[in-house]
């Protein structure tokens, strides 16, 4: 009898190989390059990626899904009993424009942007902070683009901001693009930082804020009456001045117009459910500039709107309304 060492081998007719499956590879999740949406600091890039897609309603305009992620503890844009900072939907509209215009529509690194209008309107839902960061898919149509050559010369752009399939806010930007030789031509040798002190910040309390740092406002000296500030500019300002900008960005001027409607309104903890904003100059670093804010009365709702005006050297340099919505509303 031959011994089971040297017996043939006869693989058994009903045992079936069947190979494991692969362990599932978990979505990995990264930001998109800071160069992208114009800021020297990774930690503050929002957005998180981005694909075309195929959109019959969109009429022939291009139509982009981008992702993004909103922390749920940021140094500026801090949530506050429970919410997340309105802001953070509009500073994600405003990189949407640069990352878009940079990856699909071809401008250059280097060239300007001129934002001429930015806006938001959100339900509550959308800002309610769950345990973990909110992630959220911006559905952009891009519209009325513009090139000068091959580059791109100016571009409009719709948003639908949606959280687990449900549309939740809308945004809405346009902006121009120019060369740096044109920009140099326009703004000649400005500078991009200042030497001009305004005065103290305000009450932080007043407009939502835990300490000065943030506080973007400053009694104008005049005594003139309520509802007018100055702009603190402070360029040194790690998020507002993420990198060396000859102008006061546009982000930093909706943060005073945010600010102007908490301390016109006395309503330091609103939520700031919609804002509309159009630029129409540069906001000079080093020239004083006025912020003027004008609150009307609460709708039947008890939300309350105001309209918020900048002015420096006697002309308006950009103007926003905002709704805010009482938190017992």
């Amino acid at each position: 009898m031959p011994s089971l060492a040297s017996a043939p081998y006869e693989p058994s007719r009903n045992i079936v190989l069947t190979p494991r499956p692969a362990p599932p590879i978990p979505e990995l999740t990264t930001t998109v390059p800071r160069q992208y949406v114009h800021r020297a600091s990774v930690s503050e890039v929002l957005l998180t990626g981005w694909e075309a897609v195929a959109d019959s309603a969109a009429g022939g305009a291009e139509s982009f899904v981008v992702r993004a992620q909103w922390p749920r503890g940021h140094s500026l844009f801090s949530q506050v009993a429970g919410y997340q900072d309105p802001m953070l939907l509009i500073e994600s509209v405003r990189q949407i424009g640069s990352l878009l215009s940079h990856a699909e529509f071809g401008a250059p690194f280097g060239h300007q942007f001129l934002m001429w209008d930015m806006s938001f309107a959100t339900t509550e839902e959308m800002l309610v902070a769950g345990p973990a960061p909110t992630e959220v898919e911006l559905h952009t149509v891009c519209s009325d683009v513009v090139r000068r050559g091959r580059s791109l010369s100016s571009m409009r752009y719709d948003v639908t901001a949606v959280v687990d399939g449900v549309a939740l806010a809308t945004g809405r930007a346009g902006f121009s693009c120019t060369s740096p030789a044109v920009h140099r031509r326009l703004r000649g040798d400005r500078p991009t930082s200042t030497g001009y002190v305004p005065g103290r910040p305000i009450d932080p309390a007043r407009v939502g804020r835990n300490g000065a740092g943030h506080v973007v406002l400053a009694d104008d000296g005049t005594g003139a009456g309520a509802h007018r500030w100055e702009l603190r500019v402070d360029t040194t300002h790690p998020i507002f001045f993420d990198h060396p900008v000859d102008h006061v960005p546009g982000m930093v001027l909706l943060e005073a117009a945010r600010q102007a409607a908490h301390a016109s309104t006395g309503l330091p903890d609103a939520l700031v459910v919609a804002l509309d904003s159009v630029f129409t100059r540069y906001v000079e670093l080093d020239t004083p500039c006025l912020i003027e804010a004008a609150p009307g009365r609460p709708d039947a709702s008890g939300n309350v709107r105001v309209t918020v005006q900048g002015i420096q050297e006697g002309r308006a340099v950009y103007s926003a309304e905002l709704v805010l919505r009482p938190r017992d509303c």
